[in-house]
């Protein structure tokens, strides 16, 4: 097991700003800094005790770090393919974890596909950032976590709802495994996206798959055209709200959070907290879209790499927040 158990613990503030039991799960504090160490590094532990000689991954973000760091202590090779538009200091990152870093392509698809080219070879193996039956199982290590902390503290409530964001689907679809698992089918999950990235909630208004044109949000870690069809097919199984905010509305949750909790996360995570900040969950509850006994909220912070202060103040300044 390459991920850690993360602390879980009420907010103060949030809890007392928004009106519900705020729980966090601090999946940032994980060693990659992010939750993608969950799922990533199951699938990359399986591959090595099946004879995977060298790993290949087409990530700048938050799963090619994970998948760095898996190889890292998996004393395994690893290639990371990654397009021009990855900032440099993800790239050193890379480096420093041992990772040889393939700059390849304009956009992410490009790396991609020399990414898959490249695992053809015998003894290599694909690492995808979300599409996975191991990383789903990974990643359902989450709620078993929660679970763990609610029989094991009196003063831990189980959640009404449980809040995360949705990328590629990844997280989303461990969530869900993770609340089968231990029978909490009562317990409706969250789904936070940006408007410029919400290829999950286009999904399931639609009742099927979505390719997005493009992505749009400066949240680049929700950036999937397509979430995965677990994704869609889960949403159709378990209690699922899909939801969006605005990039104004996530990154001032983003600002709040860090004066709040003193944790520093990307845009893809705060989208979460957002729903809490601007009053957006109350008026779900008070419109019945999301069930009227709801009061204990778990949201799983999940991270992320790609965000320092000089990033947040262009941001600020971008989306005129004051």
């Amino acid at each position: 097991m390459l991920h850690i158990k993360t602390p879980y613990r009420k907010s103060i503030n949030i809890s007392k700003n928004s009106g519900f039991n705020v729980y966090l799960k601090l999946d940032n504090a994980q060693p990659s800094g992010s939750f993608k160490i969950r799922g990533v590094g199951n699938l990359c532990s399986k591959a090595v005790s099946q004879g995977a000689s060298k790993l290949i991954c087409s990530s700048g973000g938050n799963a090619g770090l994970a998948a760095a760091y898996a190889a890292q202590c998996l004393k395994i090779p690893i290639e990371i393919f990654t397009p021009v538009t990855t900032p440099e200091f993800i790239v050193q990152a890379l480096q420093e974890y041992g990772a040889k870093v393939i700059v390849k392509g304009e956009a992410w698809d490009e790396s991609d596909a020399a990414a898959r080219q490249e695992a053809s070879k015998p003894g290599a193996v694909y690492v995808p950032p979300f599409n996975h039956p191991d990383i789903w199982e990974g990643n359902s290590s989450v709620i078993d976590e929660i679970v763990d902390d609610v029989k094991n503290n009196d003063d831990i409530p189980k959640p009404d709802l449980v809040i995360c964001s949705c990328g590629g689907g990844g997280l989303f679809s461990g969530v869900v495994q993770g609340l089968k698992k231990h029978n909490w089918n009562d317990v409706p999950v969250l789904v936070m996206e940006t408007h410029g990235a919400s290829s999950f909630y286009q999904s399931v208004k639609a009742n099927k798959l979505i390719t997005l044109p493009g992505i749009t949000s400066i949240a680049k870690s929700l950036g999937a055209k397509t979430v995965a069809e677990n994704a869609l097919r889960l949403s159709q199984e378990h209690k699922v709200i899909p939801a969006l905010v605005s990039d104004k509305e996530s990154v001032e949750a983003l600002i709040h959070f860090l004066n709040d909790e003193r944790i520093l996360v990307e845009p893809a995570c705060s989208v979460s907290l957002a729903v809490l900040y601007n009053g957006l969950l109350a008026e779900m509850v008070d419109s019945r879209e999301i069930p009227a006994n709801v009061k204990n909220v778990a949201v799983i912070v999940c991270g992320g790499n790609g965000v320092k202060l000089n990033v947040v103040e262009e941001w600020r300044q971008q989306l005129c927040i004051s």
